[in-house]
């Protein structure tokens, strides 16, 4: 793997966000907020976030 792409994955995975914040940016329901805010708290890691989190697909 490439220095700048592990590089870029170690600092995706550590980069903490707010739950809430993260959820308004990423167009994440109430009811799934409040399930984030229960498994991790007021804050977590993006990585974190980016594989428990569940949203509706951007097209209709």
């Amino acid at each position: 793997m490439h220095s700048k792409s592990v590089k870029a994955v170690a600092a995706s995975a550590t980069q903490t966000w707010s739950v809430k914040e993260f959820c308004m940016r990423n167009e994440i329901t109430e009811a799934e907020q409040t399930k984030l805010l229960r498994l991790f708290g007021e804050y977590a890691t993006e990585c974190e976030l980016r594989y428990n989190a569940k949203r509706q697909p951007r097209f209709h």
